[in-house]
């Protein structure tokens, strides 16, 4: 039971507000010591883990990059494009944007697009910059609700799009737990019923972002 007590530090340190990291390295130490496990021992299995899951910290390189390239304008180059474009309205940019977020995730490409990789930086101010090309300065709660339809439309594209594509965490989990009940299906036959939702999906939330885009116009009318 003295293993538990990783558990507590974690909820003690949280509480207090200490440095996660920090939290975390006491957390592991506390519980391998109390499982026998020497220092040495506890250091050489953050070690093993760290070089097993290597991929875990290409995070560390990405941030850096966009947050250079948002100092040195990457929004505002963003959003002065689409703004040249003035026949280009928010509804149908964002749509096309669920395209290409539904294709590539049906292909497996989910990490080539995302929150913090293309909505901030770059999706969210080009519909910014669309609205304001058509309607003028945004006042804040139209600013917020574009982003938020930037944002519900990656997170709707990556979901509906990701389960066409056989290798994904969910088909498999799927293919294994009807296997353990005795239900032998082929991935693929999940992938194939995936596409009509994924359909349903951009039909339903291409909709509303055309009413939205139809919204703006009206309230800027």
């Amino acid at each position: 039971m003295l293993t538990l007590l990783g558990v507590v530090v974690v909820v003690v340190g949280f509480a207090v507000r200490l440095n996660p990291l920090l939290v975390v390295v006491l957390a592991a130490f506390t519980t391998g010591i109390f499982a026998g496990l020497s220092p040495l021992e506890v250091l050489a299995a953050f070690g093993k883990a760290f070089n097993e899951n290597r991929y875990v910290t290409i995070a560390y390189l990405v941030l850096p990059m966009v947050g250079v390239l948002e100092r040195a304008g990457l929004q505002e180059r963003a959003r002065a494009l689409i703004a040249r474009f003035r026949n280009v309205s928010v509804g149908p940019f964002l749509v096309g944007y669920l395209a290409f977020r539904q294709i590539t995730s049906a292909m497996g490409l989910t990490s080539i697009a995302g929150q913090a990789q293309s909505i901030r930086p770059m999706v969210a101010p080009m519909a910014e910059g669309a609205v304001e090309a058509r309607h003028g300065e945004l006042d804040p709660d139209t600013r917020q609700a574009v982003r938020a339809q930037a944002a519900a439309t990656d997170n709707i594209g990556l979901f509906f799009g990701e389960d066409i594509f056989i290798a994904i965490g969910s088909i498999l989990l799927m293919v294994g737990f009807l296997a353990a009940s005795g239900i032998v299906m082929d991935p693929i036959h999940l992938s194939l019923w995936a596409i009509p939702t994924a359909i349903a999906a951009f039909v339903i939330h291409g909709a509303r972002l055309i009413l939205f885009d139809r919204a703006l116009r009206r309230r800027a009318a």
